[in-house]
């Protein structure tokens, strides 16, 4: 998940891909940014590329 964020998908197209509710997307989401302790996708996306996932 942290790659289609790193990728830009919004939490929609994320829900699609994976076939799960927009709801279990932004708990997952929520969770991810906690561990990595940012506060919003670019930062989430800058540690993504950074651990080589994403473009």
């Amino acid at each position: 998940m942290l790659e289609l964020i790193a990728d830009g998908h919004s939490n929609d197209a994320i829900a699609h891909d994976l076939e799960v509710s927009v709801k279990t997307v932004r708990n997952y989401v929520s969770r991810i940014f906690a561990k990595l302790r940012v506060a919003e996708r670019g930062q989430a996306a800058f540690y993504a590329r950074k651990a080589g996932l994403g473009p």
